[in-house]
């Protein structure tokens, strides 16, 4: 379990506070009027030692970590790996026919009915970088990088509707009110952001992911460790400016009177959500400056603007994921990227086209803009989404693919892993796994290793268990993956 440091934030003296019992009209005007002076100055000099001692500092993990921070490219909706990671040529041979027989016994989809005849893959496929791994021609992007990929084939879920896996990809669970990933390293390690969130979540694509904000929710930790989601057009939180007629040190001086009752009422109900309340006021003031700030591409080179096809004034998935390597530098651990459109039971071809088109180049353009930096050393990225597709058809003529949690392929790349390396294989349909089995357990345990963690160890006591990422059932770290 880690030890949390103490989660109340001072920014006054203990005998400045009394009791809200003995509170009076006279000391309220006295140190909020006159004394607001002092107050703010206090503020000021505390801001570096409520930053080592408050909920957000930074922690020593189990063991030193072979990374620092996390981007989570999560392609919501479930691509399909036949036509993207996983090339079979038997179910492009056998196309059009029904599966072999006891393929589908026992078997559970969410819509196809046992008749469905198989469907083979719709695009060709080659081999790239000198790792020979067999991509997709719909992501040419993603292929130029292919030797710093470490590539899963072979990743297995419990959950075959959206919700329910996007949850269980997130949070270890599939029911709501558990912690996610993101929730999990933060509360783990702190943050090294003074001025942004610790846990940042962007949403492209038609719509917010199916799981809604449980996918990036604290659960049953104090919501500071909460990932909170930025838009990358116009104020990056609603309500983040100032209304007219109030000017910077009018919100100071409002903010240090609110602190300042909260203080008192955190000193006397030691609640952690008040300290979470305190450290919110403060970090969107702080962000009044800050956030503005990391939403300005000025600083950014033409070139680092085309390499990841970002369009300044314009919302898109590429902006996400510049402004994600900009999150990282600033000290935020977390970033997870939702992107809403894949969930193909239609209009296959043209779907993945479109999806493909909005990501592909980004993708790589974050691996590559880091790499560059020496940022990769010490960030994962992680490609995926929260199940796979089916070898047979759904739709008849509309080619779709139906949902599939047998076998699905994930990436990652970054500081520990073996780049260029793939690992897994599912049968000759793509239907089940047949070598280095990767539960979604195993890879949240992979996650915490590269962290620092031992994920049997991170836990916090909750209705009278010891709670964790990787729940109760056995999780085993994927050791071939690790350098």
């Amino acid at each position: 379990m880690v030890t949390q440091p103490n989660t109340m934030v001072h920014s006054m003296r203990n005998d400045q506070l009394i009791s809200a019992s003995a509170t009076s009209r006279r000391w309220f005007l006295k140190e909020c009027g006159v004394g607001l002076g002092a107050i703010a100055a206090h503020s000021l000099m505390q801001s570096d030692a409520n930053a080592a001692s408050g909920p957000l500092a930074v922690k020593t993990p189990h063991f030193p970590g072979k990374i620092k921070n996390v981007i989570f490219l999560f392609m919501a909706g479930a691509p399909s790996h036949l036509e993207l990671f996983d090339y079979k040529p038997q179910l492009a041979k056998f196309d059009g026919t029904l599966p072999p027989a006891g393929l589908l016994d026992g078997y559970r989809a969410a819509f196809i009915n046992p008749n469905s005849k198989l469907l083979g893959p719709k695009f060709k496929f080659a081999k790239h970088g000198q790792c020979g791994a067999e991509i997709s021609e719909l992501l040419p992007h993603t292929a130029k990088v292919a030797d710093d990929l470490t590539i899963i084939k072979s990743m297995v879920t419990d959950a075959f509707n959206h919700a329910p896996a996007q949850i269980l990809m997130n949070t270890g669970s599939q029911l709501f009110g558990k912690p996610s990933l993101g929730s999990w390293t933060l509360y783990g390690l702190g943050s090294e952001a003074e001025d942004l969130p610790g846990f940042v979540v962007f949403s492209s694509g038609r719509k917010g992911p199916s799981g809604g904000n449980s996918n990036w929710g604290s659960g049953f930790l104090p919501t500071v460790y909460n990932g909170v989601q930025l838009r990358n057009v116009g104020d990056p939180v609603l309500y983040l400016s100032n209304p007219a007629g109030i000017d910077r040190q009018t919100q100071r001086q409002t903010l240090d009177a609110i602190g300042a009752l909260n203080q008192q009422h955190l000193d006397r109900m030691n609640d952690p959500e008040i300290a979470t309340r305190i450290n919110s006021y403060e970090m969107a003031f702080r962000m009044q400056a800050s956030a503005p700030e990391l939403m300005d591409l000025s600083s950014e080179t033409q070139e680092t603007l085309d390499l990841y096809g970002v369009e300044p004034e314009k919302s898109s998935f590429a902006k996400n994921c510049l402004l994600a390597r900009r999150l990282v530098q600033r000290g935020t651990r977390f970033v997870q990227l939702f992107h809403e459109a894949w969930d193909q039971h239609g209009d296959l071809v043209n779907g993945l086209k479109r999806n493909c088109g909005d990501t592909d180049q980004a993708c790589a353009a974050l691996i590559t803009d880091l790499k560059r930096r020496g940022m990769l050393d010490e960030t994962l990225v992680i490609w995926g989404g929260e199940f796979g597709r089916t070898p047979m058809v759904q739709g008849g003529g509309d080619n779709g693919r139906d949902h599939h949690p047998n076998a699905f392929t994930m990436w990652m790349a970054g500081g520990g892993l073996k780049p260029g390396l793939t690992i897994g294989q599912s049968d000759e349909f793509g239907f089940n796994v047949v070598e280095d089995r990767v539960h979604v357990r195993d890879f949240h345990a992979t996650i915490l290793h590269l962290l620092g963690f031992d994920h049997a160890r991170l836990s916090v006591k909750f209705q009278g268990l010891d709670q964790r990422l990787t729940g109760v059932e056995p999780a085993n770290v994927v050791q071939k993956i690790l350098a």
